[in-house]
């Protein structure tokens, strides 16, 4: 696995303006273009190919001194070229000419002119489909690739940064990415300048530093291109505008990742000890802040003792007046000159008595407007809230929808169109072109009174990363309505939803007619009031979520006498604090100033996987796990888990963004501290027990919570004096049973278990003997592993025999190490491999016919380093018919299921969904597992389709007469 060890990325921006290389003035003729303009071609960038090769050496001797290092090998740092770096990229150069110039097309730049003799670019974006729609804005001039996300990161398995170098991290390729990286490699090798276009953000620059360090590109060769919308002029601005990396921002998100890392690796492991070691356990700078305010709330929750009071309501009307719509309520609000208290019903009702008697006259009418200016345009946080709020989206779903509007939709002819600004923003600003367009519409569709005399402003506070915009729309002639037809339903909500709230923001405020009435009867005093709309202003564009209606007063004037109709008292008890949902946590992180807008769908994510909370009607409920970690991490890292702090950190990565801080100056500050406090908490932090509110049904001791590699379950606290275990549900688990089988290996008895998977047996001699059988359908025993005489080919121990869920095969002993495997025909002997004169379409590598429980298919033989594949050419069918003999008929119901036309696609990555079957019942899941794993339930329409579909499946099953 490719590692690299990095320095400081601020450290590269240290030289002089003499220092640099003098090539980063090829950006300068982009500059000078007008936006308008089409994108000049690089033929036509000036370059000064005769420039020395020592220039750039100032750049390579000011670097970091750190260096660049595998465990085995040291590289120089990539920050310059030394002049022998620079000769090899100029005769790299060179043949690349030389190969054009004598007609010969550069393999993998399709769309390039390079029989010209041109020079080429490679652009480099995130995602294929942002690919895809740049590619449309750039022409032929451009290859452009996707990255598909991150390319490098710390390793797994252990904490990867060196504390006493200055935090040195060591960064490997995402073992996914190996090949993405090869293909960008040798489009890199071929293009004479690489555009690094990923998003605008911290995380879009740290994405653009990790693939120039993992292409190995030189600076001179680079050009970082940021855009807020997809859109052509704003593509073709950009990169008419492009410039360096900002190792700033790239410092700001590397300090976030390590202090992650530093923090959550030594607490995971140290919760490992203490708490549960079959548990997924992780702690986090932010992730562990958000549960407890979670948890805190929870405490609050089931603290809150509530407390009775009453009140007293009077119905009313103007004397003389029996009509029931003249009619309305007030409260008591004073009795004897002090403020209404009651918390019981005999004052109460006491009271009620003395005011039945009383004249009801009007002291006060008092008429007031009151504006409701209209909210600013969305910021990632509000957007989150609002969609949670108004179409009950997760935080997760809003940004993944959110996402497919911002890298482009397809409105036809080939017409993709990113329809909506960046939506990772904190920032309220808007541009003056957006603002113009906005009020030209809305004068145009609404009139002048819906148009404010200046255009509205807000304040984005001090923490907006000011360059970005709000979440706008990028075309406002693009009406949700006249585009419909071509977005999802979800995406269609959404959409509408931005483009109105953005439009509603530069409107006039609604105007509310208010009516305060105050009300005197003997020694009471009523009040009430009355809200009317008088102009609906902002409103006419973007009601407000939920039902709003007026409360309307009949005409009133002071010394009024009112009729009494009822005078009743009511009971009512003061409520707990609500328990977060979505939007209202969302709210208080960002209040807490806890993480950033990108990182709030990840931090509800995370805190769910890891069982610390749970959503219940959409509410989140603290974990007993949750409230243990949190209560042992509160007690031990006080100074971690405390808000102020936490947000204090947030506001220095803020300053390294802005170079008033230095990435390892904040970093000490974090990390010291937390490792003391680390060093007192491994002797000091006990081992616990995570509470249940089960008993055991043995011995009466409460039951607590433990967890294995099958999931939770219920043990008796007395344990090891009382063995009782429960499943997770409470239900008790069935005790061993002994058979009278033995053994085959000690011979021992066996006993019947309940494992994940149905019964089993296993040897009672565990955990000495680890011997488990299955019986066939004669009673006879099958051990589910037995040795063999093959020996692994890839590690060279034995091959063990074992049976999976699709039957037996070879498995290596070495496992999990080592996970080598092989197919066993029907007569128990391994498929052989077939090597075939077939060349890997990603590597270049010998390929072989393969098997798979779906079938056989071509594999590339450099596996696992190499993951390629392909379809099985129609020769080769007819020369191996053996292996294409179709043993194993496929499930009607399955059959039946993927038969189903589902018309909703993914709101996750937008492939399409289909009817599955699960434990649980029916559901519909997306076609892109298991990159996504967007999973529903079925509308009841859909529902009724998938069981009509099933009942004639099994009816074909069953032989009945649909059979026939």
């Amino acid at each position: 696995m490719a590692r690299f060890s990095a320095a400081s990325p601020s450290r590269r921006t240290t030289r002089t303006s003499q220092e640099r290389s003098p090539s980063r003035d090829a950006s300068i003729a982009l500059e000078s273009h007008d936006p308008t303009d089409p994108i000049p071609r690089f033929d036509e960038v000036s370059t000064d190919a005769s420039e020395p090769a020592s220039a750039h050496n100032g750049a390579t001797s000011a670097a970091s001194p750190r260096t660049t290092r595998t465990k085995s090998v040291t590289k120089k740092p990539k920050a310059g070229l030394s002049s022998t770096a620079t000769k090899r990229t100029s005769r790299k150069a060179t043949s690349a000419k030389r190969s054009t110039d004598n007609g010969e097309p550069v393999e993998g730049t399709a769309g390039v002119g390079s029989r010209s003799g041109k020079r080429q670019a490679l652009v480099i974006v995130e995602s294929p489909k942002k690919a895809i729609a740049i590619g449309k804005f750039l022409g032929s001039g451009y290859v452009v690739k996707a990255s598909k996300g991150h390319v490098r990161d710390l390793p797994k398995n252990v904490l990867g940064i060196d504390v006493d170098h200055e935090y040195r991290p060591t960064y490997e390729i995402i073992p996914k990415k190996e090949d993405t990286i090869s293909e960008l490699k040798r489009d890199a090798n071929r293009a004479d300048v690489v555009y690094l276009a990923t998003d605008p953000d911290r995380e879009g620059e740290a994405i653009a530093w990790h693939l120039k360090e993992a292409l190995e590109l030189p600076d001179e060769k680079v050009r970082r291109v940021r855009f807020h919308e997809i859109t052509e002029k704003a593509v073709r601005e950009a990169f008419q505008h492009a410039g360096p990396i900002d190792h700033h921002k790239v410092d700001a998100q590397q300090a976030r990742r390590l202090m992650d890392r530093l923090m959550g690796y030594p607490l995971s492991q140290l919760l490992w000890k203490k708490v549960a070691r079959h548990l997924n356990l992780s702690a986090g700078r932010v992730q562990s802040v958000a549960v407890r305010l979670i948890v805190e709330r929870e405490k609050e929750i089931r603290a809150f003792v509530p407390e009775e009071y009453w009140e007293i309501t009077a119905t009313l009307s103007a004397q003389g007046k029996t009509d029931e719509l003249d009619r309305f309520t007030a409260k008591l609000a004073e009795w004897k000159g002090s403020k209404f208290k009651v918390d019981h019903e005999t004052q109460a009702r006491a009271i009620r008595d003395a005011l039945t008697a009383a004249e009801f006259v009007v002291r006060s009418v008092e008429d007031v407007e009151k504006k409701d200016p209209p909210a600013p345009p969305f910021k990632t946080s509000t957007l989150q809230q609002q969609a949670s709020i108004r179409f009950r989206f997760s935080s997760d779903r809003t940004m993944s929808i959110a996402q497919q509007l911002y890298q482009g939709i397809d409105l036809g002819d080939g017409n993709t169109v990113g329809l909506i600004t960046y939506m990772r923003t904190d920032s309220l600003r808007v541009s003056d072109e957006a603002i113009k367009g906005v009020r030209e519409v809305i004068a145009s569709r609404y009139g002048d009174a819906y148009l404010p005399v200046k255009p509205n402003q807000y304040e984005a506070g001090k923490l907006a990363q000011e360059a970005h915009e709000a979440i706008r729309p990028t075309d406002l002639s693009l009406t949700p309505e006249s585009i419909q037809n071509r977005l999802t339903h979800d995406q269609f909500k959404l959409y509408q939803l931005i483009y109105r709230r953005f439009v509603a923001s530069q409107m006039t405020p609604a105007i509310f007619a208010v009516t305060n009435v105050t009300i005197e009867a003997g020694e009471g005093v009523f009040k009430t009031q009355g809200k009317m709309l008088k102009f609906d202003g902002y409103r006419k564009v973007l009601p407000p979520a939920g039902k709003q209606e007026d409360a309307l007063l009949p005409p009133l004037v002071p010394h009024q006498i009112l009729d009494l109709h009822a005078l009743e008292p009511s009971q009512h008890f003061t409520q707990p604090p609500p328990r977060y949902n979505e939007a209202s946590l969302i709210k208080a992180l960002e209040k807490e100033n806890i993480g950033r807008p990108s990182t709030y769908a990840t931090i509800i994510q995370k805190i769910q996987e890891r069982n610390y909370v749970e959503q219940k009607d959409r509410r989140f409920y603290a974990t007993n796990l949750g409230m243990v970690v949190t209560d042992l991490l509160v007690e031990h890292f006080p100074k971690m888990l405390d808000l102020k702090y936490t947000s204090h950190i947030e506001d220095e990565l803020d300053r390294i963004m802005s170079a008033e801080a230095r990435m390892v100056q904040v970093l000490d500050e974090f990390y010291h501290p937390f490792q003391d406090a680390l060093k007192v908490a491994e002797t000091r932090m006990p081992k616990v027990q995570i509470p249940s509110d089960k008993v055991c049904p043995t011995c009466g001791a409460p039951m607590v919570e433990k967890y294995n590699k099958a999931g939770k379950f219920l043990g008796c606290s007395r344990y090891p004096d009382c063995t009782t275990i429960m499943s997770a549900d409470g239900t008790l688990k069935k005790a061993a049973v002994e058979t009278e089988y033995q053994c085959l290996k000690c011979g021992k008895p066996l006993v019947m278990r309940e494992g994940k998977r149905g019964e089993f047996l296993s040897c009672s001699g565990y955990p000495e003997c680890k011997e488990t059988y299955q019986l066939d359908e004669d009673g006879r025993l099958i051990p589910t592993r037995e040795e063999t005489d093959y020996i692994c080919s890839k590690c060279g121990k034995p091959m063990l025999k074992r049976q999976g869920p699709r039957g037996p095969f070879l498995g290596c002993s070495g496992y999990p190490k080592c996970k080598n495997t092989i197919q066993l025909d029907d007569q128990g002997q391994p498929v052989k491999t077939i090597e075939i004169d077939v060349k890997c379409p990603k590597c270049g590598g010998p390929m072989a016919i393969k098997q798979s429980w779906r079938g056989p298919f071509l594999g590339c033989l450099n596996y696992p380093k190499c993951r390629g594949t392909a379809p099985i050419p129609p020769e080769l069918k007819e020369s191996h018919p053996e292996l294409f003999v179709n043993t194993r008929a496929e499930d009607p119901i399955k059959a039946a299921l993927k038969s189903l036309t589902i018309d909703e696609p993914c709101s996750k990555c937008g492939k399409p969904m289909v009817a599955r079957q699960g434990k649980k019942g029916f559901f519909l899941g997306c076609t892109g597992y298991p990159k996504c794993r967007e999973v529903r339930e079925p509308d009841e329409a859909t529902l009724e389709r998938i069981q009509q579909a099933v009942a004639a499946a099994e009816g074909l099953t069953a032989g009945s007469p649909a059979a026939t």
